[in-house]
Parts: structure tokens; sequence; C-alpha cells
């Protein structure tokens, strides 16, 4: 027998194999193919076309019947009454509103404003009695040209005879009506009289001590500053009331030795905002100072003077100690 080569048998048709290499791996590839597609198929369907349990028909049924139970609540629910009596006081109000404005032409109304203003142009902003005049003596004038253009209803007037027959209507009887839709306003002029009704022979109301009652060997004098030594530094020195302040300079003279220093002038910071005093400390509320002198001489009384509030700027108009002597 005849020995034939491998490639000659492929070509041949030898064992009757009629595939190549080539044609088995189109065919492969086919059918990964078409296995894609069949895939990409099932994704696709399983996505868009999956039945939902919250979205069945008999669901979205349910769902509508209640929308529709809710809305029909809701309007059972409406207070048809009172809604219909607002719409109704609303009606009536808008009607009100139309009565009451002046039934005029912008272009009127501007004209009419611009008269007043340049009747206002002349006269002092400061005083309001000639600014009343003054838009007065325009309305008579104004009112006597409608009038005339009203009863004349010749073409020659310089004022329409329906537009006249309007402002007559305004200048009459709707005046307020008519200034405030121009935005005119004019404040009255108000007089303040200064009226003294307390009988004669009333007291004047004291001011009130703060704390427990004087005793009267204190000698309480209201806005009053002493001058003396001191027997007690009143920066360190507090006490609740004007009263315990007397008392301090009443029980220090008591205790004192003979030859020593005794109180006989109390001096007491009554005011909240603490009290002034021409020196560099700051003086506080409920400061009690203790002081002596053979001789006891006022420092300030009532008021500080004018001259002595230009001198010291931040002096207060009132004096703001309480002072008073004592006997020992």
């Amino acid at each position: 027998m005849a020995r034939v080569s491998a490639a000659e048998w492929v070509r041949g048709g030898g064992g009757r194999c009629c595939c190549s290499f080539k044609r088995i791996a189109f065919v492969i590839c086919c059918v990964n193919l078409v296995a894609a597609l069949l895939v990409i198929q099932s994704f696709y369907t399983s996505f868009f076309f999956r039945p939902s349990s919250g979205l069945s028909r008999n669901s979205f049924a349910d769902q509508t019947k209640r929308m529709e139970e809710s809305i029909r609540i809701r309007r059972e629910m409406e207070p048809l009454a009172l809604v219909s009596a607002a719409r109704m006081f609303r009606m009536k109000l808008s009607r009100e509103e139309k009565k009451g404005r002046i039934q005029l032409p912008q272009l009127v109304m501007h004209k009419l404003g611009s008269e007043i203003l340049q009747r206002l142009r002349g006269v002092d902003n400061t005083n309001v009695t000639e600014q009343q005049a003054a838009v007065n003596l325009w309305r008579v004038q104004k009112l006597e040209e409608v009038r005339k253009a009203t009863n004349s209803k010749s073409s020659n007037s310089s004022i329409p005879f329906r537009e006249a027959k309007m402002l007559k209507q305004a200048l009459e009887t709707n005046w307020p009506l008519l200034m405030e839709g121009i935005g005119l306003w004019i404040p009255t002029n108000v007089i303040n009289n200064q009226h003294d009704d307390k009988p004669k022979d009333e007291p004047d109301f004291e001011e009130i001590i703060p704390g427990r009652p004087m005793p009267p060997e204190c000698h309480a004098e209201l806005h009053t500053d002493y001058d003396g030594a001191a027997v007690r530094w009143g920066l360190t020195h507090h006490k609740e009331s004007a009263a315990d302040c007397c008392q301090a300079c009443l029980d220090q003279a008591k205790r004192t030795k003979p030859g020593g220093m005794k109180c006989n002038i109390w001096v007491y910071c009554p005011s909240e905002f603490g009290c002034y005093s021409p020196d560099i400390y700051e003086h506080k509320h409920q400061e009690c100072w203790l002081k002596q002198a053979d001789t006891p001489r006022l420092n300030f009384k009532d008021k500080y003077s004018e001259s002595y509030r230009n001198n010291h700027p931040n002096a207060p108009v009132v004096v703001p100690w309480m002072s008073g002597i004592v006997r020992v």
C-alpha cells in the first residue's frame, strides 16, 4: 500500500472529515453570541416586566379607593357655613372699599397733587398753621373753578364737565379721602398748655428713702454731701440703708473713748447707679461714710451749679448723696 501524508489526507477527505478549524471556531462563536443574547433578554425582561406586589391591580384599586374616601371625608368636614360667611364678609369689605375710594383718574390725581405742592413751596415747612391755610385756600379756589365748569357746561372751561362733576363731589364731601388718595398729610397744630391744678395748700410729695424708717436723731438731708475728716472709710464700709448708716455713726460715737474722733456726720449713697464725687474713686451703692467735724461744712447741696458742671462734665445735675448731722 502506498503511503499518504497528513495534509493530503485532509485535503483528500481522508477519514470523511469535512470540518476545518476555522469552521469549528466560527460555530463556537455563533453559539456563544446566541447564548449572550438570550442572557441579556432574560435580564431585560426580568427588570422591566417583573410583577410588583405593591402595584398590582388589586392594590392600585385599593389605593384609589382610599384617596377618594379621604377626599370625601375632607369635604364633609369642611366648615361650609364659615367659609360662606367669610366669603360674604370679604365681598362686603371690597364693596365698602370701592365706595370709599375716590374714582378719579391717576392723571387727575397727579395734577391735583402737583398744584397743592406748588402752593406749599412758598410756605414755611415748620409752620403747620400756614400749611393748612394754604391748602384750604387752594381748595376754595379749586371748588369755585369746578362749580363754574359744572354750571356753565361750556367748552371754554379748562376742566371737562365729567371730571369737574367728580372733582366737585370729592372737594365737597370726600375731602379727607381725596387728600389720602393724593398722599397729602398735614399734621394738626397741637397746642400743649401746661395745667397746674394742684391745690395751693397741698404739700409736695417727699422722696421715698429705701430701707427702714429713719430715726429722728439722724437729721437726714436728701441730696446733701457734708465735708469732714473720715472716721470710717466708706469704700469698704457698706450698709443696707441710710438708717443703718446713721445708726453706725451713733454706735461709733458711743464706743469711742474720750479724746478719740467721734462720728457726728454720716454720708450715704442711696443710688443703685453709684454716686458722683470729684475724686479718683468710684463710689458705689450703699457706701456709708462716717465723718467728724467740729463745724460741719457743706460740700454740695441739692444741685450742682452750672459753672461746676461746665468744669466737671461727668457731674450730674442733682447731688446723689444724702447726709445727716447727729449730736454726740
